[in-house]
């Protein structure tokens, strides 16, 4: 274990490794657009924000996913993480979208994408989106990601070098051996375990514990993992909860915990990423993304997020929008 792991293992970074509206279920396993419990669908959601936005959907390798797409310019995809949907990056999609095609995609097993029983591994999800770029007529994409999207976006770039113009991992890298060493114990000084990566391993309990209670666990997360919890609202929670709060999406979101024993084998194949890195660390994570991510990539380059804990597009959405904008040209 390096000295690097030791720091990453004894911070509050460790809280931000782990990582939302739903109603009747459709054929593909996503969610109809009336929301659950008063909470407004993907189209509505889709509509409200400046820029011309709209919620749409894809068939691809195997797999229905849902995205909502406005602006233009070149291909910007943004990958949301757990526990929450594209809705996540709503505070900076109509600006970005002034200059860039903005597609917010659910991953697999999220919000209004199907929720197949496998393929949760970070390499088939990156397919997942190669395919949808593809489909969307598009060579090459920017490609940006947060929790586990940063996750499959790293995998992205890692897989098809070729459809990636850049990459940008929002306060979390890919999988890698590290993981191993997470105590079961909080350690002294650290003031919560990550008990979620434990949890969300555990077959068919999360289900039976957070159906119609999502909302208890989307508070949790944010309360203790924002710098100020105020920062994303009840109506915002709300919309995240939705989406969690069904016995297939609280699988799915599982899977892709279930399935880091297969990513940190992957990525034990993988040379360092070639295209263009931009690492954005939220005040707990900067100092883990500094250290590790020049070993992972040829060209990178690391910036902190102020004021910000781990959800850095929600509490300092210009700052990401500075970053981006100014990384991606």
């Amino acid at each position: 274990m390096t000295e690097d792991s030791r720091s990453f293992l004894n911070r509050r970074s460790m809280l931000t490794l782990g990582a939302g509206a739903a109603a009747a279920l459709v054929a593909s396993g996503g969610i109809a657009e009336a929301g659950q419990s008063g909470t407004p669908g993907d189209a509505e959601l889709a509509r409200s924000l400046p820029g011309g936005f709209r919620s749409e959907y894809a068939q691809v390798n195997g797999v229905r996913l849902h995205y909502v797409a406005g602006g233009r310019g070149e291909p910007l995809i943004l990958l949301p993480g757990w526990p929450e949907t594209w809705w996540q990056y709503r505070r900076i999609m109509p600006t970005l979208a002034k200059r860039y095609r903005v597609i917010a995609v659910d991953l697999r097993g999220m919000g209004g994408s199907g929720k197949p029983q496998g393929g949760y591994d970070k390499k088939t999800m990156a397919r997942d989106i190669f395919e949808l770029v593809r489909a969307l007529g598009y060579r090459q994409a920017h490609i940006a990601g947060h929790d586990i999207g940063a996750m499959v976006a790293f995998s992205f770039a890692a897989n098809h070098p070729e459809a990636t113009k850049t990459v940008t991992l929002m306060d979390v890298s890919h999988p890698d051996e590290s993981l191993y060493q997470i105590p079961m114990l909080a350690p002294p000084g650290q003031p919560v375990n990550v008990w979620w990566f434990a949890f969300n391993q555990v077959a068919t309990l999360p289900e039976q514990l957070l159906t119609g209670r999502a909302r208890f666990l989307v508070d949790w997360m944010f309360d203790h993992l924002l710098a100020d919890p105020a920062s994303i609202g009840d109506r915002d929670r709300a919309i995240y909860a939705a989406a969690y709060d069904r016995p297939d999406a609280i699988r799915a979101g599982n899977g892709w915990y279930q399935a880091f024993g297969k990513d940190i084998e992957d990525q034990k194949a993988y040379g360092k990423i070639t295209v263009p890195m931009l690492g954005l660390g939220s005040e707990f994570n900067y100092d883990y993304l500094a250290a590790v991510l020049p070993s992972k990539a040829a060209d990178v380059r690391v910036r902190k997020v102020s004021g910000s804990g781990h959800f850095v597009a929600e509490e300092q959405p210009k700052t990401v929008i500075d970053e981006l904008q100014a990384f991606l040209g």
